[in-house]
């Protein structure tokens, strides 16, 4: 049984509800998906390597008055 990489179970902080994932790791990734990320959840989890995105706001600064 191989041993699982580090980066199985990675959290990756993202701006977009669409996400690209290939795995990384150049050749030893994973075919490229495009994952969705739904509104409510706020994360996608990709099928192929489990990397977790994240869905981050990009106006933290917008809310103080």
């Amino acid at each position: 049984m191989a041993a699982a990489s580090n980066d199985a179970f990675e959290t990756i902080e993202v701006t977009g509800h669409r996400v690209a994932c290939d795995g990384g790791d150049g050749p030893l990734g994973h075919p490229r998906v495009f994952l969705e990320i739904p509104e409510d959840e706020h994360k996608v989890v990709c099928p192929y390597c489990s990397k977790t995105y994240v869905m981050v706001s990009g106006d933290e600064g917008e809310h103080a008055a």
